[in-house]
């Protein structure tokens, strides 16, 4: 249960680093109400699954899912750019997520 309370954490982060690009600055009320709460959702269930996995792994996998979503999304919708070097370092991220996951 522990991992499906991170993978929801790292969810949320990656909505509410996507989020803070709509709220401008937090000047839009809706855009700033909903990135804060999922900022809140992910803070949470990060201290879920802290409660069984060990911090450093938690966090490293935390991270890493929400900055791999975070670029996957900001080329989708932002059209930042896809090269190459971007590509290979988000699979190198998402190559120690998963060496994290496997051996923890």
């Amino acid at each position: 249960m522990a991992w499906i309370f991170l993978l929801i954490a790292g969810l949320c982060e990656i909505a509410w680093a996507i989020g803070l690009k709509y709220t401008r600055g937090f000047s839009l009320l809706l855009p700033s109400i909903a990135t804060l709460v999922a900022m809140v959702a992910s803070i949470g269930f990060l201290g879920l699954a802290l409660k069984t996995l060990p911090v450093g792994t938690a966090y490293a996998v935390w991270t890493g899912i929400g900055a791999v979503g975070t670029v996957v999304l900001g080329i989708y919708l932002f059209h930042e750019p896809a090269n190459w070097p971007r590509l290979v370092s988000i699979g190198l991220v998402l190559i120690g997520i998963i060496g994290l996951k496997v051996t923890s």
